[in-house]
């Protein structure tokens, strides 16, 4: 098995897409702070995922990389409130971003509380 067959690493990899392209439209005094942020919060954890499976045969390396990965999704999910509040999204693409946010860290936390599943020893 790959990390890219991860689910966590698939519906972080989606919500990070949708993340990018509804970023795009973001105004463009926001290109260096909030945009910025908020697509490298979201890429980054998928990137933790990945690291951490492939540190999978070092238990500490594994949970250390997966709550990186959790952190960068709750620090997605504060961009996301900014992003609401600035009114550069709606309240319905916020609360459907959320919930897949939400989502994705229930996954990363499932990973983190049981390693043996993934291959660590």
């Amino acid at each position: 098995m790959s990390f890219i067959d991860l689910l966590a690493f698939k519906k972080s990899f989606t919500l990070s897409m949708k993340i990018f392209e509804i970023s795009k439209s973001f105004p463009k005094e926001e290109r260096y702070s909030l945009t910025d942020q908020i697509r490298r919060s979201s890429r980054s954890v998928s990137a933790n995922i990945s690291e951490a499976y492939r540190k999978r045969q070092y238990p500490k390396h594994f949970s250390s990389k997966l709550t990186d990965s959790d952190a960068e999704n709750s620090e997605t999910l504060t961009w996301l409130m900014f992003a609401l509040e600035c009114k550069y999204i709606d309240k319905g693409t916020f609360e459907n971003l959320s919930a897949e946010n939400s989502e994705v860290g229930k996954l990363i936390n499932y990973m983190i509380n049981n390693p043996g599943k993934f291959g660590v020893k």
